[in-house]
């Protein structure tokens, strides 16, 4: 079923799935500021404030059972661009992204952006990370199809580091880290990503990967910047080298498996591991392709926490 809102809209037709999510929604509205007419495609039967909201802010809710591959063709017709922000496992990345990408193929849709949005992972070898090797997965399939694929890259959301992703310890006034203090780190802040994917979807000549930082730094400049932004002195706290944070990912996921979340302790401590091994750095940055945008520092990030 598809709703239209009272609101016209004017431009290229994007096709959003995930739109009801927290970097989805973002998505939307970047889109939405730069006049695009969205498509936001949403489970039958779905009814909540999240779906109401993106058609009162001029969305087209588009109503889809995912098993149906003439649901799917219906809601990509006519759109230059789907983007995916759908958010979950093998049954979501790989099953449901991939039926996605079928039915825009089918539809004639002539690009997609997959729900990629992290490190480099094409440069990890498979088994550092369970997320990240169901996106390697699935882009096996997509490098196949017959469309454009365009990736974002871009780094661990700066927003994590107020609480999720426990490197800035405010209470202790300290930066922990493991292995290198050198290592250059990326972080992107999920606005910044809403804001540059919208720009990529409306942007009909982009290349495989699109990589962006709004801050490269690296524990000192953590430190750093924790320190301009509380106005308080901070320090670094070397935890130990890679193989101790090996270890504690390990006990960490025979302790709390969680093999049937998103998200469990262990995933984002993979996600860690990762980042200062140096290997999934970005580079080059393809920041300065849309001058709209103005990159939010870390610095600024904490501050606001």
């Amino acid at each position: 079923m598809m709703t239209q809102n009272n609101r016209a809209t004017s431009g290229q037709v994007i096709v959003l799935a995930g739109a009801t999510g927290d970097l989805g929604s973002r998505i939307a509205q970047s889109l939405l500021k730069r006049s695009a007419n969205i498509r936001a495609i949403v489970r039958a039967g779905s009814s909540n404030d999240k779906v109401t909201a993106l058609q009162k802010q001029g969305a087209t809710i588009v109503e889809v059972d995912y098993g149906s591959a003439s649901d799917l063709v219906k809601a990509c017709h006519g759109a230059s661009c789907v983007v995916s922000a759908l958010s979950g496992l093998r049954e979501v990345i790989l099953d449901v992204q991939t039926k996605l990408l079928d039915a825009a193929v089918e539809a004639g849709v002539p690009r997609f952006i997959p729900s990629d949005f992290a490190i480099d992972f094409t440069k990890l070898p498979y088994g550092t990370n369970r997320n990240l090797d169901l996106r390697k997965e699935f882009h096996e399939r997509l490098n196949k199809a017959l469309i454009a694929p365009t990736s974002i890259l871009n780094g661990m959301f700066s927003d994590l580091l107020t609480g999720q992703a426990p490197l800035v310890q405010f209470g202790l006034k300290k930066v922990i880290y493991w292995g290198d203090a050198d290592q250059l780190l990326d972080f992107t802040t999920m606005d910044n990503t809403a804001e540059y994917t919208a720009a990529a979807a409306l942007d009909p000549h982009t290349p495989r990967y699109l990589r962006i930082a709004g801050d490269v730094l690296n524990a000192y400049g953590l430190r750093d910047a924790a320190s301009e932004a509380t106005g308080k002195k901070f320090g670094l706290i070397r935890v130990g080298g890679l193989g101790v944070l090996d270890t504690m990912i390990k006990v960490t996921k025979f302790i709390i498996p969680g093999n049937d979340e998103v998200y469990p302790p262990w995933q984002g401590m993979q996600y860690m591991r990762n980042m200062l091994s140096g290997l999934p750095k970005l580079e080059p940055l393809d920041n300065d392709r849309y001058s709209s945008i103005q990159w939010t520092p870390v610095r600024e990030v904490l501050a606001n926490r």
